[in-house]
């Protein structure tokens, strides 16, 4: 076992740790991002707002990769509904059971 394949292993639990952090509270750590970016808007008078929000959007985008949120507005801690609505078929190759071939 090579050493990337023994940090990979290692890591594996945090980051699921953090996964599961990052989509029970995607709420409170996105109010935190806000609240942060304003109090630096403030102290900057405005100067570098656009940078400020650039990373502002950044941040809560890594916390939804990282929430592995896939639906939903950012931050709202909602987990992504399962594909189709259970009244239509799925579209072909969106993940959805897969019809038995023709004979």
């Amino acid at each position: 076992m090579g050493l990337l394949d023994s940090l990979k292993a290692k890591l594996g639990p945090a980051k699921d740790k953090v996964a599961d952090l990052a989509q029970q509270h995607g709420g409170k750590i996105d109010h935190g991002i806000d609240k942060a970016a304003k109090l630096v808007d403030e102290k900057t008078k405005g100067k570098y707002s656009d940078k400020i929000h650039s990373g502002t959007d950044k941040a809560k985008d890594a916390l939804d990769r990282i929430g592995h949120k896939e639906g939903g507005a950012p931050g709202d801690g909602a987990t992504p509904p399962p594909p189709g609505d259970g009244t239509t078929p799925p579209a072909p190759g969106s993940g959805g059971p897969t019809p038995p071939p023709a004979a």
